[in-house]
């Protein structure tokens, strides 16, 4: 059995927690809670380098994951493995959401909104969004949803509130004023991503933390569509 986290964040790629929730994170490690992040693909097409092989770029970004989690706090990182661009909805990958949520038993899981408007949005951010809501309901819930769970000791589980980030219909925002520089720092242990724009990152970052924090009190923050789940 693992010790119990009160947050669970599952991210589809290496340093997608970072740009949308780091900040978020930092803020709820401060309050003693302890978080742990689920990995689902190992990042190893994310590169316009043609010398670098899809091997050496996954264990750099497994690297570089743990290093950006280390600066936020996180407990610990899972990586799934899934190859980049390859996340699929199968039965296999939901029974792995499900059997994370019933044994780490998180208050609050955090991951990306799946309906996400547009052509753009990136194939696995959806896949990977649409399994974590279906795995934290009614899978998790429900003892007959998987009973082979139960011969393992792992109990039904029930989710109290889910944050979803990068999301066309936020209601809900954290204050990141006193965390940007903490988010800003995980986001810089992924050079392999943002080697090319390093120098104009905090500005940019800046710049999109305040824009979302524009109709509050406070000056920086991030945005998430949060749901209470009360059923």
């Amino acid at each position: 059995m693992v010790e119990p986290a009160q947050v669970m964040l599952v991210t589809p790629h290496p340093d997608d927690a970072e740009f949308g929730a780091a900040g978020t994170v930092a803020c709820l490690v401060a309050e003693g809670k302890e978080v742990i992040y689920v990995v689902c693909t190992n990042g190893d097409k994310g590169t316009s380098d043609r010398q670098l092989q899809p091997e050496a770029l996954a264990r750099i970004r497994e690297q570089e994951q743990r290093a950006a989690a280390g600066v936020l706090g996180v407990r610990e990182v899972i990586f799934l493995g899934y190859p980049d661009q390859a996340l699929e909805y199968t039965p296999l990958f939901r029974k792995q959401i499900v059997r994370l949520i019933r044994s780490y038993r998180p208050q609050t899981v955090i991951t990306v909104d799946p309906y996400h408007r547009y052509f753009w949005w990136h194939h696995d951010h959806r896949i990977c969004g649409q399994v974590v809501l279906d795995a934290i309901f009614p899978y998790a819930r429900d003892h007959l949803a998987y009973p082979d769970l139960l011969k393992e000791g792992l109990e039904p589980h029930k989710v109290n509130e889910l944050l979803l980030f990068n999301t066309d219909n936020p209601n809900y925002w954290v204050n990141i004023t006193d965390t940007f520089d903490l988010k800003l720092a995980a986001l810089l242990c992924h050079q392999s991503q943002v080697a090319d724009f390093t120098s104009q990152l905090k500005e940019k970052l800046r710049q999109w933390a305040q824009e979302t924090a524009k109709k509050e009190e406070f000056e920086l923050a991030e945005a998430f569509h949060r749901v209470d789940i009360w059923w």
